[in-house]
């Protein structure tokens, strides 16, 4: 009998479930317990990571508004009109982003919580349940959503001097505008949940063809297009025309987009109260389909969670024997016989890494849409000061989130071990071991996508090749020192009696690793770029000094090789010495 079939069935005591607004009212009170036991957390424990997550969103604010300042008012220059072309492309993108990033939370903590496991024992309405948990994804679309569109909204409002009306109306239509893929996202996962494992040879066969479809005709769009003209006019109207199809009227991002262009170029007088009126029809648009988007939310959560659940959870009989599949069998038989209990955990590492959705999904969000940046990064000509400079730019890029997702799901490996502990230390297999795999597991995971995608770029920004050579070191180095940080801090300072990998990731340790790996990035990039750059600029300079010739020897081959030389210590550096200090630490740890 499934979970369903025991909630609906009438109790036979006679008694009967609490009123609806009553169930709402104990989960407000829940969430308000909540969010004030974790500001206490914050205050007490983690002040640290919270100055550092506030100052660092200040800057990522005032670095893109100084960015979007500065474009409109070189848009402005040009005298075209690409406002609206360009706000719809911005907000259907990030649409798109919030239905996936909305979909995965809903998945996470709906499905794979320690707390929706209790509340589904409980005499609760499953889609109260479902609004409980949907807060909690909200908040984080909330958040990301802000904090990447306001920048822009604001600058906007600065350069065409728009009144305070337009500025009042900004967070309205963001929060209004973003129920709507949040809500979209939670339908698709509850959807999925409870009819994919129906359908599931069929509905992955299918996914996997459009996915390989679509990147092949991307792939192929993007390497046989040559590239434009120079900025100009002409060539923003040109390119922003194709992106005409994110104007459609029953898009939100195009309700959004239009209410918030009616209300920020309003003059004085009756032109304002009428494009007044009209952003609020906008708003007022947004609101009622982000209300009947949670009505049929909470229509599917009442009907389908519970069996979702149940049928979830009764997959472990129908999963496929435990031998694994040719590439785990090939891990295992592969090398000498004194490594197989290393390679032995590197398998059971990538085995979890495969059945957490919420890992390798963020995974390929992420470092998928980075690459469709790349592809369509060649869009006119650069000159070689501009493309190495950019060249680099995106080698940052690709280390940062390579370093949020070691400081995230890597770096708590280690601690995550603790539940387990007594198992492995019954086994033979040295405790060494135990962290070599996670540093091998996190290297080889991922050194593969971000050569990849430093390949992509530089391909696409015409780089030479002896440039591009040096990004693919950097890349390596990069890859090979956050490893060792996060895995040589995680032994370091594990916490073995934490079974939340976020929790983890969000005390001290997680944070300082996340700091050091920020500024390990950081002197990779202007090691290896300083010397590209002065070679760039001084080959123009005819002064002869010492501070000249300095930067002409500092530009020149020998001074590139110092550099890459220098970039290689630091990168083995990086490695060994977190290294070395967890395991001299893990090997002493006694777990209770």
């Amino acid at each position: 009998m499934s979970l369903a079939t025991v909630h609906d069935s009438p109790p036979r005591d006679g008694r009967r479930m609490i009123s609806v607004d009553a169930e709402s009212r104990a989960f407000l009170r829940l969430r308000y317990a909540l969010v004030l036991s974790t500001l206490w957390t914050m205050a007490q424990a983690a002040r640290l990571r919270v100055g550092l997550v506030v100052v660092l969103s200040l800057l990522f604010w005032g670095s893109l508004f100084g960015l979007f300042h500065e474009a409109f008012m070189f848009l402005a220059s040009l005298h075209v009109d690409v406002i609206s072309l360009l706000f719809n492309a911005f907000f259907s993108s990030l649409m798109v982003m919030l239905v996936f990033s909305s979909g995965i939370l809903t998945y996470s903590s709906l499905y794979a919580s320690r707390e929706a496991r209790l509340l589904l024992t409980l005499p609760i309405r499953p889609d109260a349940i479902f609004a409980h948990k949907f807060q909690e994804a909200m908040w984080f679309s909330c958040w990301g959503f802000v904090l990447l569109g306001s920048p822009m909204l604001v600058a906007y409002g600065v350069v065409h001097e728009s009144s305070w009306v337009y500025y009042a109306l900004i967070l309205p239509f963001m929060l209004a505008f973003v129920v709507i893929p949040a809500t979209l996202g939670s339908m698709l996962c509850i959807g999925l949940v409870a009819w994919l494992p129906r359908l599931r040879v069929h509905a992955v066969s299918l996914a996997v063809l459009l996915a390989v479809a679509g990147g092949g005709w991307l792939a192929w769009s993007a390497f046989t297009t040559a590239p434009g003209d120079r900025i100009s006019g002409a060539w923003f109207e040109r390119t922003f025309s194709r992106l005409s199809f994110t104007e459609q009227r029953f898009l939100p991002s195009w309700w959004l987009a239009s209410g918030l262009i009616e209300c920020g170029t309003a003059g004085e007088g009756a032109d304002a109260t009428a494009a007044f009126l009209e952003a609020a029809g906008f708003l007022a648009v947004l609101l009622a389909n982000g209300l009947l988007l949670q009505m049929v939310a909470t229509w599917m959560a009442r009907r389908w969670y519970r069996s979702g659940y149940s049928s979830l959870n009764g997959e472990h009989a129908y999963r496929r024997s435990p031998r694994g599949g040719w590439l785990d069998r090939l891990i295992c038989e592969c090398g000498s016989r004194q490594g197989r209990p290393l390679r032995l955990l590197f398998v059971k590492d990538l085995r979890l890494f495969r059945r957490d959705i919420s890992q390798w999904s963020q995974f390929l969000i992420f470092f998928g849409l980075l690459g469709l940046y790349f592809i369509n990064i060649r869009s006119f000509n650069y000159n070689n000061a501009y493309a190495s400079m950019i060249g680099f730019l995106n080698l940052a890029v690709v280390g940062l989130i390579l370093s949020t997702f070691t400081t995230r799901f890597v770096f708590p490996m280690i601690s995550l071990e603790g539940r387990r502990f007594w198992v492995l230390g019954l086994l033979p297999v040295r405790r060494d071991h135990i962290v070599w795999s996670k540093f091998f597991f996190a290297f080889l995971g991922g050194l593969p996508p971000c050569c990849l995608l430093v390949f992509l770029s530089d391909h696409m920004l015409g780089i030479p090749r002896s440039l591009l050579l040096i990004h693919e070191l950097c890349c390596v180095m990069l890859c090979l020192g956050l490893s060792g940080i996060s895995v040589g801090l995680g032994a370091r300072m594990p916490e073995m009696r934490e079974t939340s990998p976020s929790k983890i990731a969000a005390g001290f340790g997680g944070t300082l690793s996340l700091v050091v790996s920020s500024l390990f990035i950081m002197l990779v990039v202007v090691i290896a770029a300083l010397p590209t750059h002065l070679y760039l600029a001084t080959r123009s300079l005819a002064a002869d000094s010492d501070a000249v010739n300095f930067f002409r020897w500092l530009g020149s081959p020998e001074g590139v090789t110092v550099s890459l030389v220098s970039v290689v210590v630091l990168g083995l550096l990086a490695a060994a010495v977190p290294m070395t200090l967890g395991l001299r630490h893990f090997r002493r740890l006694e777990i209770a």
